[in-house]
């Protein structure tokens, strides 16, 4: 599944790193804690791996589910 914005493809990569042992899990906060917890390396490395460069820097307020 592919990031749907520039902060989303970060945490996927922060959570990435915690979780193959390249950085502390402790070091995670927010949405990448919780992207290491819940989702496979295969799915991190899949958002981790998409393209910044057409994706927003931010998910727009309609797209967000509270």
């Amino acid at each position: 599944m592919p990031a749907r914005s520039k902060v989303q493809q970060k945490a996927a990569g922060a959570a990435l790193a915690a979780k193959r042992g390249d950085m502390p899990k402790s070091q995670l906060k927010g949405a990448s804690k919780e992207m290491e917890k819940s989702m496979s390396e295969k799915e991190l490395h899949d958002m981790a791996q998409t393209k910044r460069k057409s994706l927003p820097a931010r998910k727009s307020e309609g797209d967000r589910k509270h």
